[in-house]
């Protein structure tokens, strides 16, 4: 089952749980500390677009990696309606490639999740490593082991909409860490019934010191880990946080920065 097909055309719509305005009043107040006020920003998962076009309201060029189509073409009819030049690219975010570095770069709403396999995240920190400018930053925030375990684990939620109705049922698997969503969905068509859509989501989740390390290992260095979108301190009873790094030049172990490696899939034998 894909995930984000049918469910592009109405994810907004589910989510406006979610303050997107206060989490990008947080990442500019970050990177304005930094120094970056302006310039090329690079957002990794990026969806529908909606922290994309908030972070070019604040002046930013924006960048946006997905690789669902069906949710990139719901960012750019928001761009349409906005008129800001922002760059969508169709690739996979576990080897995505720009032409240039960018300031600095950004990834909401536990897309780092998404990336199951330690080695493939590693190399995805890599990857942000090589084309952030020096010292530039990279922001992500991350669903935890709790969250996963204790919070949402093997329940089902249900959501009744005009627009839609959902079920979500969640399954942990605590021996590897990974979540996995079996999302139904019901939305309305023109004739008045409704429509099933079902969509599978896996996530798999990562303590605080494994993804120091991977941080490390991608030549980065690690600023902070907050409770997500707050100053205090994150630590594994928090259900999301917010990691800040820099990029700190070449990777001793790996030399990774600029010169990123070939590396053996897990589909290939």
């Amino acid at each position: 089952m894909e995930a984000y097909g049918r469910f592009a055309g109405v994810y907004d719509i589910f989510m406006d749980n979610v303050n997107y305005g206060e989490w990008t009043d947080y990442i500019i107040e970050a990177l304005v500390q930094d120094g970056i006020k302006d310039g090329l920003v690079l957002e990794l998962g990026c969806g529908t677009g909606t922290v994309t076009e908030m972070l070019a309201d604040a002046g930013y060029d924006m960048i946006g990696i997905d690789n669902s189509e069906e949710m990139l073409a719901e960012a750019m009819e928001k761009r349409a309606e906005s008129g800001h030049d922002i760059l969508y690219l169709l690739q996979d975010m576990q080897d995505f490639e720009l032409y240039g570095t960018v300031r600095a770069v950004v990834s909401v709403c536990d897309s780092m999740n998404y990336v199951t396999e330690p080695e493939d995240l590693e190399y995805v920190f890599a990857l942000v490593n090589n084309y952030l400018d020096p010292g530039g930053l990279f922001i992500f925030d991350m669903n935890t082991i709790h969250k996963y375990r204790d919070v949402i684990g093997d329940r089902t939620i249900a959501e009744d909409r005009e627009d839609g109705s959902f079920i979500w049922e969640n399954s942990y698997d605590s021996e590897n860490a990974l979540n996995v969503y079996e999302l139904a969905l019901f939305l309305p068509r023109e004739d008045g019934l409704y429509e099933k859509c079902e969509e599978e989501h896996v996530q798999k989740a990562y303590s605080i010191e494994e993804v120091k390390v991977m941080i490390a290992k991608a030549g980065m260095e690690l600023v902070a880990v907050y409770d997500a979108y707050t100053h205090t301190p994150g630590d594994e009873n928090c259900e999301r946080l917010t990691f800040i790094a820099r990029e700190h030049g070449k990777s001793a172990e790996n030399d990774y920065h600029g010169n990123i490696p070939e590396r053996a899939r897990h589909t290939e034998e």
